[in-house]
């Protein structure tokens, strides 16, 4: 039951780190987010590592699980959330979030396939039912080429899906990876697992930033409300991960990532209540958010 509440707790904290976003990338680029809200994830989690006391397992952590730590972290913390945050600046926080929730059945087929998780006939309901939630959502969206958002922002639905699949991808795998790496540890090992995730990403997103030729700072200068609500986010994902990381060291990936797509439902409460001029909200999208919901509590009564 922990693992699960974390789960949940975790997939809040992503919805609003998601919702804070949309407004900063209204006027800066992606790759500025990135440069942000990646690598400072690594000093709070060496606060974390001396909270929970985790500098020894830190020390006499394996090669293969370092390894299977920093794919995840570059598959879920850079290419995965970079193509999030375009998918979120393209269709807007509410939008975006029923397209990335099809990494799901990326998730449960490699739990299932590979780690050789349970899977029984209510989980598979309540994971079709969350699923099904955001498919009711996007159902005529694809037709409407001139949807715009109360302040004027356009709705770009075909690069949004697309960077949103991408993303999909990329979310499904790294639970998996992340499995890979605990390598039958627990809690505090996975706490160590996502510094250790954090610290590659961080390494990869200044390679890319010193790749493109230009003084690294200017990648730091932007609108200084788009700046301040980057730090907020990159705290609110920092902490989305640690509660993920600590859910899959407590219950199995297929409990774990029904369970953290329940996101979409916080997306659009925390939307409605911050950026409702900035997202397209309506009785299409609640209906769907009503449907993903029965499936959370299928899935928590199969706990």
């Amino acid at each position: 039951m922990l693992g699960a509440l974390l789960a949940l707790f975790s997939s809040a904290c992503f919805a609003m780190n998601v919702t804070v976003l949309r407004r900063g990338v209204l006027k800066a680029s992606v790759l500025q987010a990135i440069a942000i809200t990646v690598p400072i994830g690594v000093p709070f989690f060496l606060i974390i590592l001396l909270v929970f006391d985790c500098y020894d397992i830190l020390l006499d952590i394996t090669m293969s699980s370092w390894i299977y730590y920093g794919l995840a972290g570059i598959t879920h913390f850079v290419v995965g959330r970079y193509c999030n945050y375009q998918a979120t600046k393209a269709l807007g926080a509410t939008q975006a979030g029923p397209v990335t929730q099809l990494g799901l059945l990326i998730s449960v087929f490699s739990a299932f396939f590979f780690l050789q998780e349970t899977v029984n006939i209510t989980l598979i309901i309540g994971i079709l039912l969350i699923l099904a939630g955001p498919l009711v959502i996007l159902i005529g969206t694809s037709n409407k080429d001139s949807v715009v958002t109360k302040s004027g922002i356009k709705i770009k639905y075909k690069e949004g899906y697309l960077w949103g699949l991408m993303c999909a991808i990329c979310f499904g795998l790294s639970p998996f990876l992340i499995k890979l790496g605990l390598n039958d540890g627990g809690l505090k090992e996975n706490i160590v697992g996502c510094f250790v995730s954090y610290l590659n990403a961080t390494i990869l997103v200044y390679i890319v930033l010193l790749i493109k030729k230009e003084p690294l700072l200017n990648n730091y200068k932007m609108n200084k409300n788009s700046f301040r609500l980057f730090l907020v986010t990159g705290f609110l994902v920092f902490l989305s991960q640690l509660l993920k990381y600590m859910a899959l060291a407590l219950a199995p990936i297929t409990i774990v990532e029904p369970i953290q797509r329940t996101t979409v439902i916080f997306r659009i409460l925390f939307s409605w209540l911050i950026n409702r001029k900035h997202e397209i909200i309506n009785l299409q999208t609640i209906l769907g958010i009503f449907i993903s919901l029965i499936g959370v509590y299928a899935i928590i009564l199969n706990i």
